[in-house]
């Protein structure tokens, strides 16, 4: 899954990017409001960690200019002040979430992933289907009870398409949801990867619906 940190400090934004890897998602980075604006309008995210005291457009103008322009991912804003008017400002602008600077990094992380969950219409980090068990928080997959070893995008892959379990997800939305924007995004690596993960779950655990894209069902 895909994260945008708009964040102008560069040293913090290192950091945010690095544990957002860690906990599995793949972060775009941009530096002012304008660079953010424009990733967050032409790019489709699954969460968003704004600064609101950005040089060239503040973080508040951003995330109104998204709202207006039908952008719902979830936002969750960075302030360096303790004043309840901006986080006010930023909440009446649209945002989901906020944190005051400083914060524990792993603090942010949890709120990202709720976010994520929530907009996915779910509420716990466990995703059970059937034999298969997906921890988003923890990064773990077991299936009957046994640990799933899995690479980074194999459980970026799996991660997402759990979120949306049932449903049928498109070649073209999982790449662009599992890739930074800079990738060299390829279409044979996704099937690569889908027929890796049917190797490690069993065939019966993502289907192939051809012309749409893929659905992940509960293994047989």
């Amino acid at each position: 899954m895909r994260v945008l940190v708009v964040e102008d400090h560069a040293a913090l934004a290192g950091q945010l990017v690095a544990a957002l890897a860690e906990a599995g998602f793949v972060a775009d980075h941009a530096a002012d409001g304008e660079e953010g604006h424009f990733l967050g309008d032409t790019e489709p995210y699954d969460a968003v960690v704004l600064d609101l005291g950005l040089p060239r457009l503040d973080g508040a103008s951003v995330l109104r200019r998204w709202r207006a322009a039908g952008r719902d991912m979830p936002v969750l804003i960075l302030t360096a002040r303790d004043g309840w008017s901006e986080k006010v400002a930023g909440l009446n602008a649209g945002a989901d979430d906020y944190l005051t600077k400083p914060f524990a990094m792993p603090e942010l992380v949890a709120r990202i992933q709720a976010l994520v969950r929530r907009a996915h219409g779910r509420s716990r980090p466990e995703i059970a289907l059937g034999r298969l068990l997906v921890d988003t928080a923890g990064q773990r997959v077991t299936l009957d009870g046994q640990a799933v070893r899995l690479t980074g995008l194999e459980y970026r892959l799996l991660s997402y398409l759990a979120l949306r379990a049932g449903q049928v997800v498109s070649k073209t939305e999982l790449t662009e949801h599992l890739y930074a924007q800079d990738f060299d995004r390829d279409s044979n690596t996704l099937e690569v990867m889908v027929g890796r993960l049917r190797r490690k779950l069993g065939d019966g655990a993502i289907e192939t619906l051809r012309g749409q894209g893929y659905r992940l069902v509960a293994p047989s």
